[in-house]
């Protein structure tokens, strides 16, 4: 590659009849006696080399070479014959008539694909062999679009005043919701870092220390079971926080323009409603049987309870009772409706029941002999369902009601393709439970964490004596959602340290604990902290819809499986005891 400067594959149909040297990997070989073509791949795209006997050198070399060696080659641009263009590639008027080819590098044959098309290689052994996975140009097209994603971030945040600013990796434990990673200190014997599941106390105290703006693509730790929409162990967020803000509609007003146009402009996807609807988290549940909804189709849940306060029908006998009607869902196969219902017993109903309403307007249900002519008509009328429509129902406690029709309104949507990948559906959710019951520990507990600031403030947490009471206070927190995915969550947060010790009094913590969990933030706050507030996106998942991925390990360059282990790297691993000691720790086997 001396002497000449490297030119990209694309850039070569600029240089017709010029003498160019390029350089990459060989896609592929073709030997046709007299002649060779190399497939030459770099990362911008595929140029066909032309080596003759001409030129004997290289003629010789271009014999030897296989898929994936590392090449050079100089030599003069020309136009195809037009039998010979190729429309499937953008250099494929063109080629590079070989008269110096250098081999940089020989390369074994490849366990895994490094072509796009063809067949995939599983996913254990593209982790395995992710430096070869990374030359595909799909994985190269999406780890350039990240960077220019990232880009428009940065853009967005410094054009609007924000400061970018790094916390610390090594921190304290702090009760975000999953669990930490800990580091031991080798320094302080028996104490341990923890690696920051977010960075929400450092930028709480940024606002304390006077930057009223602050942003940061945030690495985030956290101790959760991965699965298709969530990274095992570390991910990246769009973290900031904003001082003298005391309500969310202003935090939502400001960021939402960044997401409308990061699906039009950067996707080119359009929106399903242009004004962003607001939801309170209790209609969500509601109507949506769940707090993340995805938008993009309707299907709600519809209220039935007072159709059924009187009925002889005993399934139908419960606190609660909705549907979900839906349309043209008449061509549903009976081992489909089997399928909904063994999903529905798994989240833990008793069964699905259903009426489907035939062409010919009469209903075929295994359960409507069991109703009355009113109530039948009052189901039609509720649910407005037509001849040619399916309608399932969910009876039992509302909570139950809710998280089962939610999730079979997905599958609904799944089996008759009403999501659109073109299509992007955003939404917010408001006014979340403060408090929230844990079934585990059969106590209140926080709904979220407890830095968002209840509605109503000290007062609404002195006048809550009850349990009732406790849960029936909000957070002044919002989500937003994308598409059936969080993709934001964020609130106005709690700056006041007599309202952080009530917060957590009513669950039974008492200010001594308070002050060892959270005495830095404390401090500060006794200091003149002013009120504010923030979000944080995540900005994997985002990215992820935006790109159509359905696993969110396909747009990281070097992630983890599906169990949390890195088949690359061999990591976690064991480690020597002499690191153990000089951390005084010690490997306990269990019995």
């Amino acid at each position: 590659m001396k002497g000449m400067k490297r030119v990209l594959t694309l850039e070569a149909e600029g240089k017709m009849g010029e003498n160019i040297s390029v350089a990459g990997w060989v896609n592929s070989r073709r030997d046709h006696g007299g002649l060779i073509f190399v497939d030459l791949r770099d990362e911008k795209g595929i140029l066909q080399l032309v080596v003759t006997p001409d030129t004997e050198e290289a003629f010789h070399l271009a014999e030897a070479v296989r898929d994936e060696y590392v090449l050079s080659a100089s030599g003069k641009v020309r136009e195809r014959a037009d039998e010979l263009k190729n429309p499937n590639i953008p250099t494929g008027d063109i080629e590079l008539v070989v008269e110096k080819l250098e081999v940089l590098n020989r390369a074994d044959t490849p366990p895994v694909n490094t072509h796009d098309e063809g067949e995939r290689t599983g996913e254990e052994l593209r982790l395995k062999y992710r430096y070869l996975d990374l030359r595909r140009p799909k994985m190269q097209e999406l780890i350039r679009k990240r960077s220019e994603y990232y880009q428009i971030l940065r853009k967005y945040m410094t054009e609007r005043d924000f400061v970018e600013v790094t916390t610390p990796i090594l921190a304290n434990s702090s009760p975000e919701g999953a669990r930490d990673f800990l580091v031991p200190s080798r320094l302080k014997p028996g104490l341990f870092y923890a690696l920051p599941q977010a960075p929400q106390q450092f930028k709480q105290l940024l606002m304390v220390g006077g930057v009223p703006r602050y942003f940061q693509i945030a690495p985030c730790f956290r101790d959760e079971d991965p699965r298709a929409d969530r990274l095992y162990g570390d991910f990246y967020q769009l973290d900031m926080e904003m001082s003298f803000i005391e309500d969310g509609e202003e935090i939502r007003e400001l960021m939402e323009p960044l997401i409308v146009s990061l699906v039009k402009d950067f996707a080119g996807k359009k929106l399903v409603s242009e004004k962003i609807p607001r939801l309170s988290y209790t209609e969500a549940m509601e109507k949506y049987g769940t707090d993340k909804p995805d938008l993009r189709y309707g299907l709600e849940l519809i209220e039935l309870t007072d159709v059924f306060q009187n009925t002889e029908f005993k399934v139908f006998k419960q606190p609660c009772v909705k549907a979900i009607l839906v349309p043209n869902g008449s061509d549903f196969t009976r081992s489909q409706i089997d399928n909904f219902t063994e999903q529905a017993r798994k989240l833990g109903a008793g069964g699905l029941a259903y009426i489907i309403y035939q062409a010919d307007g009469t209903e075929k249900s295994p359960i409507a002999k069991f109703l009355s002519p009113a109530e039948l008509q009052a189901i039609r009328e509720k649910t407005g369902a037509k001849p040619g429509d399916t309608v399932f129902f969910g009876a039992d406690e509302r909570a139950k009601v809710n998280k089962v029709l939610g999730v079979l309104r997905e599958t609904f949507a799944e089996v008759k393709e009403l999501k659109s990948d073109n299509e992007v559906a955003l939404c917010w959710v408001t006014d979340f439970p403060f408090y929230e019951w844990n079934d585990g520990e059969r106590k209140i507990d926080f709904g979220h964490n407890p830095f968002s600031m209840p509605k109503g403030g000290l007062a609404a947490l002195k006048a809550a004596k009850s349990d009732d009471e406790k849960l029936a206070i909000l957070a002044d927190q919002y989500d937003m959602v994308m598409n059936g995915y969080e993709i934001c969550s964020g609130a106005v947060r709690n700056h006041n340290p007599d309202i952080m010790y009530e917060a957590f009094s009513n669950i039974g913590y008492d200010h001594e604990f308070v002050e060892k969990k959270f005495g830095g933030m404390l401090n500060a706050f006794r200091f003149g902290a002013p009120p504010h507030a923030g979000c944080a996106f995540g900005i994997d998942r985002i990215f992820m819809v935006l790109t159509d991925q359905k696993n969110i390990r396909d747009i990281i360059a070097f992630p983890k499986n599906g169990s949390g282990y890195d088949l690359m790297m061999g990591s976690p691993s064991e480690v020597e005891a002499g690191q153990l000691e000089e951390l005084n720790l010690a490997i306990t086997e269990e019995d």
